[in-house]
């Protein structure tokens, strides 16, 4: 909260708003620094509320469920909120051994753990950023008091939502990701590590009422601009890819065709390249070379090993300019013909799809169809 509103603070007065209507308690976002550092810290008044006081110490989730649901939060906002809940339920029900809808919140139910959720969900959906990436997370050590007992840092249910996610040992002993950080990172999908190129916009440091020894108890935001600034050709788009490569010199044709034409069809792949390669102790194999999103690499990887006989690959990430280009569908002869239309620098082409020339017998008439659907379809852009 106080790291998103020290980068936004025209967010400020409505976040904090938003806050003190759903949790009961007073909220201010106050200047700090640490002697090193500066930026801001969010403050609950849990003790001063600006409403009759709600003991939130033991909250079902069902109760605060009902309550979002009722409250007159965006409707955004308040998937956000339930979101973000939803997860931390399911996390404390896999460690208690309860269904979701019976756990019953402690130190999350307080009123100010709502509050934090509340603002952080109205500022996730108000910026509504593109994607959310996330530094490797320190692990911390030694022991929280909770209200079942001492537990082991992270806490059991905080381990459960932060699988999956880098972390590091800074040598600093404490609690250093709560349920509720943990609960945000995991609704909101972050990646780890993978931080998307772009213009630095603007940055925010949050703090904590912690003292951490040596190092500035602070979480900082940086907000960047991924579309093409001003001075970007506007006939390119930019976008990062994921390039994954390995050969495979023990799957028959039949089976490696199979396996190309199904990762051709897995989410987020844009191409499928294969090529003859001369492998080890000189035998034949195909180089195989995927093109993915960036945020599908993982999910890709594993349809990599499912489809195909591969036992090791490599990736990397490359940046890639691409034409804008558009569909056009025109008629020719009474036949449809599907039209790809690329914006280049000396003006607009077309290419007629070959899929749709594919029932036309001869070579003559598919050449002479193709022509006149490519003609017509950049005819129609003048």
């Amino acid at each position: 909260m106080a790291a998103i509103l020290d980068a936004f603070p025209e967010h400020r007065e409505a976040a904090t708003a938003a806050a003190r209507s759903l949790a009961g308690v007073g909220c201010r976002l106050l200047a700090h620094g640490d002697g090193t550092l500066t930026g801001s810290r969010f403050v609950v008044d849990a003790g001063a509320p600006d409403h009759a006081p709600h003991h939130h110490d033991h909250t079902h989730w069902e109760d605060i469920r009902a309550r979002l649901e009722a409250s007159d939060l965006p409707a955004q906002a308040c998937r956000h909120a339930i979101g973000i809940f939803t997860v931390l339920a399911e996390a404390e029900a896999r460690v208690h051994g309860v269904a979701p809808d019976d756990v019953v919140f402690h130190e999350v139910g307080a009123a100010a753990s709502i509050a934090d959720i509340v603002a952080a969900a109205w500022l996730i959906a108000a910026i509504g950023p593109a994607s959310w990436s996330v530094s490797p997370l320190p692990l911390g050590s030694g022991q929280v008091r909770t209200a079942h007992g001492p537990m082991p840092v992270p806490a059991p249910a905080t381990a459960l939502l932060l699988e999956g996610f880098a972390t590091h040992d800074d040598g600093v002993a404490g609690e250093r990701v709560t349920p509720t950080g943990a609960a945000i990172l995991r609704h909101l999908a972050c990646h780890t590590g993978r931080r998307l190129p772009g213009t630095l916009r603007q940055s925010g440091f949050g703090f904590g009422t912690r003292r951490l020894p040596g190092i500035s108890n602070c979480l900082r935001v940086l907000v960047l601009d991924t579309a093409p600034s001003e001075n970007t050709a506007t006939s390119e788009t930019y976008r990062e890819l994921a390039v994954i490569c390995f050969e495979v010199d023990d799957q028959s044709g039949e089976e490696l065709a199979a396996g190309l034409d199904a990762l051709r069809v897995t989410e987020g792949v844009h191409d499928v390249l294969q090529m003859a390669a001369l492998g080890k102790k000189g035998r034949f194999a195909v180089h195989v070379q995927v093109l993915t999103r960036p945020d599908t690499l993982d999910a890709v990887i594993e349809a990599c090993f499912r489809e195909t006989t591969t036992i090791g690959l490599r990736t990397h990430l490359v940046q890639g300019r691409a034409l804008p280009r558009r569909f056009a569908e025109v008629a020719v002869d009474g036949r449809a013909v599907r039209v790809k239309l690329v914006e280049r620098p000396g003006g607009i082409t077309g290419k007629a799809e070959a899929d749709h020339l594919l029932p036309v017998s001869a070579h003559a008439a598919r050449t002479r169809l193709r022509r006149e659907a490519e003609r017509l379809a950049e005819a129609q852009t003048l």
